[in-house]
């Protein structure tokens, strides 16, 4: 409830007002209780109070009974009681501007972020990694980056590590050791985190989460996540609002000292996010609480005790509200004990106790005056809602959602080619290289054999002629070695036939000759002789 620019909160007996001052709201705050105690009931409270001052907000609906925010609430005899006790006049029943968002897209606008907005941090805490996984995690991370392998959806980070697996010798030398393990536990923790439905979250359109810091008529519109499916995966929901929370850090300008808060951020059931955290992961939440602020946004964490929330952020929460806690165990009574040293005593109850015996919807409250210190505590009671408090109908709820702004933003899926697509475009181009390649290397071996094979038929022809050749000339040899001879065979025959013709004619001649000298017997036989034989040689 807005009054006199105020955020009233509650009253105490005694009539003084508890609220909380616009300039101061984004100092962040915290509000503790038991359950049943009606932590619900002041969340609702102060949501109104800041849509009222034109603040929008986002909270998350972890039972359900927060959709009735959008819906008029109805003064009851026991509201109008505590009215009354309160003395507070003018109140009225009424409904706020409101979103619903629903990781799932069932119960409100689809949320959606891609793979790499999220990153490897808060991802990690979704999938319960430890500190070396977390780092192989970032290593894909890294090397999608640089590939330029767009990280949307599951598919697309399990396409990337089983790249970096397949590859990881390639990559040790420059982004750090990678093990198969490791890499191996990321996959089967990415499987159950979709069996968890995480499959509906990654993906386009991606939230544009400047949505949030939306006003209608002058009041700020209560973006609510139905979260109740969502909290069944307690880490889950911790590291998706620990996402949100991280993106309104990243894409908000600095903006100082603001009259009132951009935005302002519940963070309910807080001690899941902080349980068994690293000291390496609590440091850069702490610097985010330090600093956004700066940026105009304010934080109020939600849970049970405040020893639920580290001490280095608890001591940047400057307005508390602390509900009934019990004190069965020495746990139990530590927290008591430390929950009461958290405000500034009051001199006229005792802290400790009153936190024992606060009843339901009363409160220990402090808030952060002008000058930013925290008031002392006061014991109070807190303002009904003046909304429905709630589930509200399914009828209801759909009406509200098609009357958003952001109907039909978000409703339709896309599945734009990212990195499975890409690196299995990779593996197509390589197999079809490498079968191209294995094709040349055939056909180049089946060109050599047939080259070969010419080579050898030419070498075969070549030898055959040349055997041929040989043959020839050996046979035109012999032909010419057996003319030669049939030659000299007949010449010496010839010679043969001559000398024997000569031999013959000689003796006939001799016969002649010797019958001749006989007959004549004197000189002029013989010149006769001589005559006839010069002319018979001649």
């Amino acid at each position: 409830m807005l009054l006199d620019g105020k955020l009233l909160i509650g009253k105490t007996e005694k009539g003084s007002e508890l609220a909380i001052l616009p300039q101061m709201a984004n100092r962040h705050g915290i509000i503790t209780g038991a359950s049943g105690s009606g932590k619900t009931i002041t969340l609702k409270v102060m949501a109104e109070s800041f849509s009222d001052a034109g603040v929008p907000v986002f909270l998350a609906d972890v039972k359900g009974d927060l959709a009735g925010t959008a819906v008029k609430g109805e003064i009851t005899d026991a509201i109008q009681k505590r009215l009354d006790k309160l003395a507070i006049k003018n109140f009225e029943a009424d409904s706020f501007p409101v979103r619903f968002w629903d990781l799932f897209g069932t119960e409100g606008h689809p949320l959606r972020a891609t793979v790499e907005s999220v990153g490897p941090e808060v991802l990690s805490i979704m999938l319960g990694l430890s500190e070396a996984q977390e780092g192989n995690l970032a290593i894909a991370f890294a090397i999608a980056k640089d590939e330029n392998l767009t990280l949307v959806d599951l598919k697309d980070l399990r396409a990337v590590l089983q790249y970096v697996a397949e590859s990881k010798d390639k990559y040790s030398t420059r982004y750090g050791n990678i093990t198969t393990q490791s890499i191996g536990v990321i996959q089967r923790s990415l499987l159950t985190l979709e069996n968890q439905g995480a499959d509906h979250f990654f993906g386009q359109p991606a939230l544009d989460i400047h949505d949030f810091f939306a006003t209608e008529n002058g009041r700020g519109v209560i973006n609510i996540l139905h979260a109740v499916t969502l909290f069944e995966s307690p880490d889950m929901y911790a590291a998706f609002l620990l996402w949100l929370l991280t993106t309104l850090f990243s894409t908000s300008p600095e903006v100082g000292d603001l009259d009132k808060p951009k935005l302002v951020f519940f963070f309910d059931e807080a001690h899941l996010l902080f349980n068994g955290m690293p000291a390496y992961r609590l440091k850069r939440i702490v610097q985010i609480v330090k600093l956004i602020r700066s940026r105009g946004i304010g934080l109020y964490f939600i849970s049970q005790s405040p020893t639920d929330v580290p001490d280095e952020i608890l001591a940047q929460l400057g307005n508390r509200v602390q509900h009934s806690l019990r004190a069965y165990t020495p746990s139990e009574q530590k927290a008591v004990h430390a929950a009461a040293q958290a405000f500034r005593t009051n001199p006229e109850f005792d802290t400790e106790k009153a936190i024992l015996e606060l009843g339901t919807g009363e409160a220990l409250i402090s808030f952060q005056n002008e000058k930013g210190a925290p008031e002392i505590v006061e014991r109070a009671i807190i303002l009904p809602p003046q909304s429905l408090m709630g589930a509200i109908d399914a009828i209801t709820r759909n009406k509200i959602i098609n009357a958003s702004p952001f109907c039909g933003k978000y409703d339709e899926a896309l599945d734009p080619e990212s990195a499975a697509e890409i690196i299995q475009q990779k593996a197509d181009t390589l197999a079809a290289e490498t079968a191209a390649r294995e094709e040349a290397i055939a056909a180049q071996k089946q060109q050599e054999m047939a080259n070969r094979a010419a080579e050898k038929a030419a070498d075969e022809q070549a030898k055959l002629a040349e055997k041929e050749r040989v043959a020839a000339e050996k046979a035109a040899e012999r032909a010419e070695a057996e003319r030669i001879k049939a030659e000299e065979k007949r010449r010496a025959e010839a010679e043969k036939e001559a000398k024997k013709s000569k031999e013959k004619t000689k003796k006939m001649t001799d016969r002649f000759l010797g019958n001749v000298v006989g007959s004549v017997g004197s000189a002029v036989g013989r010149k006769i002789t001589n005559k006839i034989l010069k002319d018979l040689f001649k």
